[in-house]
């Protein structure tokens, strides 16, 4: 490579870590493996190392990624939170030892070593001060992070108070453990949220979020791997501090080696490699630290990193089995997901039989065929994935996977719809998808049946008091009294509340009925349009897609779900329950904004969207979700968007808060 090809090479490796960095720091939205960004970082570090010329203070080798999250006040941290330098081999790590030695010499001092997971989290710094909580903030840049006090408070594992009276900061690791994550994201899939990459991006956007109510719902930990700064005491060695950390309250990281020399470090290394699927906690690599204290001030740091320590990053291990068989599992949202059932065979420290195949079109770019010969990946925590197919080693007898057209599970309609790659079952009262439906159907957007959340379906299910959606309508004050301790108030409150329930207006039960693609807004224009569940369930293909705001794929979702079976048969079960299937007269006040058409855009500081959108209504007027010549006005809020752009670009009126205010006046 000659100095021009270098430099374009690290220009596009810059460009490509400063993306990624802000994915995983800033946006907790990480697109590649820790292991993929390291490799680019590894490559980036050598160049330029190479070619010291072509580098600029903007690089990520000079600086830590992150920046301070808008809503967060900035904290300017006493101690740098400093990086970890990554090595990927043993011949980097007695490199590393070579160093040390000879400052060890230099300096009369011993050369030991600690070695302890590096935990796959958030890194935080918390501040006491006489013992007691006053601080919790981000690394952010290493110099300045967010001030997450509020949140760091709702972790049940960092105390309040220390055993002692002290002022001290210390540096930890927040993480989410593995079983934690896996029922986070279980329940986001039935909520119909986005699910997490994985349990560093749960964590960190966690612990991130701006109402520390979320956060207090979320199943944080912390485990205290440093001492920051402390007043009053003095120690020689890290070991020694941890175990005062310890004995202060503190969970401490539980997986730290004392090693005499640089062959005890490997054996711990290896250890840790060998071991780590049997961790509650996620990591993605070991860190081996200097364990004198006095030793690592004159060994001292870079700006970025300290050049006592050196993380060292398990490279994914590569293994050869068989692909036995595809068979397909039903998600909780109904999504169709085929799994490859493998030839047993030990990767990582774990056996592998089987792992996701993600979709049809996973599937034939791998060229993926029932009895190939496939190379299986799995790199630290992560999942393990078929990275290739051994293609020479065909026979001829391989077999051709096909997407099931209808529900392994439930038997009901299977259906990819265009520019989708997911394949789903629309079935309503599918088992596989009957938490989600219940959940759905009783939450907010839905029948809205205070009382009745997540936790309290899933156990009515457990126990078998109820099955489907219908059966909510069919609880007693004695089934639901033994749900909870001294639960009688609460029945009862429960059961008024489905009872009310019945009397919703025909766009809530549309809503609740959770039809693909159609949400409150639809639900409202279906019900006025068609008056009466029945009208709706025979409305022809034409008709729906005459609809304002329902399209071609809308139209055919709806058409689809009341031509089914399970459709019919639940609708009966809601009427047997006397619950209302017909259009309530609406609360117009007037009809001021009568054949207007608003765009709500940005944040308003006196009302929700949804609460505005009720007012518009309530006027006779319409919202939508997108900016056209026919719009009428854009109420733009703070920080309003591409909405307000292209409103202005097309002459649309656009009003103020204060405006609106006025108008309803």
């Amino acid at each position: 490579m000659n100095k021009m090809q270098a430099k374009k090479r690290i220009d596009e490796l810059r460009k490509e870590t400063n993306y990624h960095a802000k994915k995983y720091y800033d946006d907790d939205e990480p697109e590649i493996s820790d292991f993929e960004y390291d490799i680019l970082m590894n490559e980036l570090k050598n160049l330029e190392k190479q070619y010291p010329e072509f580098i600029t203070s903007d690089s990520l080798t000079q600086k830590v990624g992150g920046t301070v999250k808008k809503g967060f006040k900035k904290v300017e941290h006493e101690v740098p939170l400093q990086s970890l330098q990554d090595i990927f081999n043993f011949d980097e790590l007695y490199s590393f030892n070579e160093r040390m030695k000879k400052s060890a010499e230099e300096f009369g001092k011993d050369l030991k070593y600690v070695v302890e997971t590096k935990i796959d989290g958030l890194s935080v710094a918390l501040k006491y001060e006489n013992g007691k909580l006053v601080e919790g903030a981000t690394r952010g840049n290493g110099q300045i992070g967010e001030d997450v006090t509020n949140n760091i408070k709702t972790i049940k594992t960092i105390p309040h108070t220390l055993k002692e009276e002290i002022n001290i900061t210390v540096r930890g690791e927040i993480f989410i453990s593995k079983e934690d994550f896996e029922k986070l994201n279980e329940e986001q899939e039935v909520l119909d949220a986005p699910l997490f990459a994985n349990a560093r991006n749960a964590a960190a956007g966690s612990l991130r979020q701006l109402d520390s109510k979320i956060t207090e719902k979320r199943p944080l930990d912390i485990y205290l791997f440093n001492v920051q700064k402390i007043e009053g005491k003095t120690f020689t060695s890290h070991y020694e501090e941890l175990n005062y950390l310890e004995s202060l309250g503190f969970n401490v990281n539980p997986v730290r080696i004392y090693c005499n020399n640089i062959d005890e470090v490997i054996k711990a290394i290896n250890k840790i490699g060998d071991d780590r699927e049997k961790l509650t906690f996620g990591i993605d690599g070991a860190v081996v630290k200097v364990d004198d204290l006095e030793l690592r001030e004159k060994i001292g740091t870079t700006f970025k990193t300290p050049k006592w320590a050196i993380a060292y990053k398990y490279p994914p291990e590569k293994k050869e089995t068989i692909l036995k068989d595809i068979v397909c599992q039903v998600g909780r949202t109904g999504q169709i997901t085929p799994m490859a059932i493998l030839e047993p065979v030990k990767v990582a420290g774990s056996t592998i039989s089987k792992t996701t195949l993600h979709n049809e079109d996973f599937i034939i770019e791998k060229d993926l065929k029932i009895g190939d010969h496939v190379v299986i990946q799995k790199a630290g925590d992560v999942i393990p994935e078929i990275v290739e197919v051994i293609k020479n080693k065909r026979t001829g007898e391989e077999k051709e996977f096909k997407m099931p057209s209808t529900c392994p599970v439930c038997g009901g309609p299977a259906i990819r719809e265009e520019g989708e790659s997911a394949t789903r079952c629309i079935g309503i009262e599918c088992p596989a998808k009957r938490l989600r439906n219940i959940v759905h159907f009783v939450s907010k957007e839905g029948m809205n049946i205070d009382g009745l959340g997540y936790n309290i379906v899933e156990t009515l299910l457990e126990k078998g008091l109820i099955k489907d959606i219908s059966d909510i309508y069919f609880l007693t004050n004695e089934d639901i009294k033994t749900l909870k301790k001294n639960g009688a108030k609460f029945a009862s409150n429960l059961v008024t509340a489905i009872e009310n329930s019945k009397q919703n207006g025909l766009d809530k039960l549309i809503c609740a009925l959770g039809i693909r693609h159609v949400g409150t807004k639809t639900a409202k224009t279906l019900a006025r349009k068609y008056k009466t569940i029945d009208d709706l369930q025979s409305a022809s293909l034409e008709s729906l897609a005459m609809t304002d705001d329902v399209g071609e794929i809308m139209a055919q979702s709806i058409y689809d779900f009341f031509r089914q079976e399970q459709t019919t048969d639940l609708i009966n079960k809601l009427k047997q329950a006397n619950v209302n299937m017909g259009i309530q007269e609406e609360n117009k006040l007037d009809n001021r904004f009568e054949g207007m058409t608003f765009v709500l855009t940005g944040s308003l500081e006196n009302y929700t969207r949804d609460k505005a959108s009720e007012i518009i209504e309530n006027y006779g007027g319409k919202t939508s979700s997108s900016v056209s010549k026919k719009t009428t006005y854009v109420l733009a809020g703070e920080e309003a968007g591409s909405k307000l752009t292209k409103a202005q670009s097309l002459g649309v009126q656009i009003i103020t808060e204060e405006q609106f205010v006025s108008m309803i006046q």
